[in-house]
């Protein structure tokens, strides 16, 4: 098994244009090199600038899948050039009050470069079984689909 850490960082500061509460800015230290400029979403007063929470759950779905469907790929004879993900994730209101990401859906683009291919139904085979085999996916509630096109 593995082991995932990261560090958050955050400092009181003012807010870019709003002087009277907090910046929602923050740093993600997930290496000792690598950093991910984070904030609140826009909606929440956050930086457009910045990876909100939201899109990093996202994103950490549909790398998950992405690096799954590779794996499974190659290990079927399929030679993936690229892979590309327009994903997508809604924050809904729940019934018994506050907010969650609600649904994600994957829009998975994929090409693939050897001779062999998959036809329509071993693709839509290929996504199924990185879906079920997401670490990530299998760690959350959220409705998850995945529109293979």
């Amino acid at each position: 098994m593995s082991e995932h850490v990261v560090r958050v960082e955050w400092c009181a500061a003012p807010h870019a244009t709003k002087p009277e509460t907090y910046s929602r800015d923050l740093v993600v230290h997930v290496s000792p090199d690598v950093k991910i400029p984070a904030s609140a979403a826009v909606e929440y007063l956050g930086a457009a600038e910045k990876a909100d929470p939201e899109q990093l759950l996202v994103s950490a779905l549909a790398s998950c899948h992405m690096l799954y469907f590779l794996a499974l790929a190659e290990g079927q004879g399929y030679a993936v050039s690229t892979y590309t993900d327009n994903a997508v994730g809604v924050v809904s209101k729940r019934d018994e009050g506050g907010f969650w990401v609600s649904e994600i859906t994957l829009n998975p683009q994929v090409e693939f470069s050897s001779e062999k291919r998959p036809d329509a139904q071993a693709l839509e085979r290929l996504h199924h079984r990185a879906h079920k085999g997401c670490f990530i996916a299998n760690s959350i509630k959220t409705k998850v689909s995945v529109r293979v096109g």
